[in-house]
């Protein structure tokens, strides 16, 4: 039992730390941990990536407070930007968690966070430079790219910080700004995707004890209490950094996790 909450409290100030650095929401860190620590309780593959995605959200429910008001007092976040994001994102976050999330198998769930994954960390490396004109699209074209981040965030259980990063480099938003809007997107995210999860898995099978629906409620106790203290020590960080050391450390993390990830899918299949 001690030895689950020490492995579950050093997961949590990572992902904390993490989310503030890069404003991922720690949830692309986590899923790996998670599923794993899931498994070693004797719950069955499937449902172990299914209950980690779900877990790793609830979690972005805490973190991303914590983290979006250490990049607000840095004057980073664009609130206009997520505003007109939000709808669309509560929109397909409640499509994925309530209706595809559940239909699919743990395997496919674990192999298309490891394709998405790996496209991120690919558009961080490649360090293109956007077309100087480009700018945010208007007000249609910000709710259906919030439509995608939701949808893909819930299939994955991440805050969206690995779809909304590039999309905003992109349309050259600097990287800084990026990542403390992709914070601000979190709560959002977290909020309607967990919902969806709670309701979806209410009547699946072989769930441990004190499950909420797909949500493993100790994970989230322990993970969140620790990884709220440790994202303003991230949001500091990120502030230091340069943007090119920024992307590396961005692009590294993922390609590590979506290798992992898609071990761990191909295994199950």
């Amino acid at each position: 039992m001690w030895t689950v909450i020490a492995e579950l409290a050093l997961l949590g100030l990572a992902a904390g730390f993490l989310a503030g650095l890069l404003g991922i929401g720690g949830g692309m860190i986590m899923v790996p941990f998670i599923s794993t620590i899931l498994a070693a309780r004797q719950v069955a593959p499937d449902l172990a990536v299914k209950m980690a995605i779900a877990t790793s959200m609830a979690t972005i429910l805490f973190t991303s407070v914590s983290s979006v008001r250490a990049h607000h007092k840095k004057g980073a976040v664009r609130w206009r930007v997520v505003g007109l994001l939000a709808p669309g994102i509560v929109l397909g976050a409640l499509a994925a968690s309530l209706g595809v999330f559940a239909l699919l198998k743990g395997a496919t769930l674990a192999l298309v966070f490891a394709a998405f994954v790996f496209f991120s960390a690919t558009q961080m490396l490649r360090g293109g430079k956007p077309a100087a004109a480009r700018q945010l699209p208007g007000r249609a074209g910000l709710l259906g790219a919030g439509g995608v981040i939701g949808f893909l965030s819930g299939l994955v259980g991440a805050g969206g910080g690995f779809i909304s990063v590039p999309f905003l480099l992109w349309c050259n938003v600097p990287i800084h700004a990026a990542v403390a809007t992709s914070a601000g997107l979190g709560f959002p995210i977290a909020l309607a995707n967990v919902a969806g999860y709670a309701v979806s898995g209410l009547k699946a099978g072989g769930l441990p004890p004190y499950s909420f629906g797909y949500v493993w409620l100790p994970g989230l106790l322990v993970i969140a209490s620790c990884s709220v203290m440790m994202a303003p020590m991230g949001v500091k960080a990120a502030h230091g950094l340069q943007v090119d050391k920024l992307k590396r450390v961005f692009a590294c993390i993922l390609y590590l996790l979506g290798a992992y990830m898609l071990y761990k899918g191909v295994s199950q299949l």
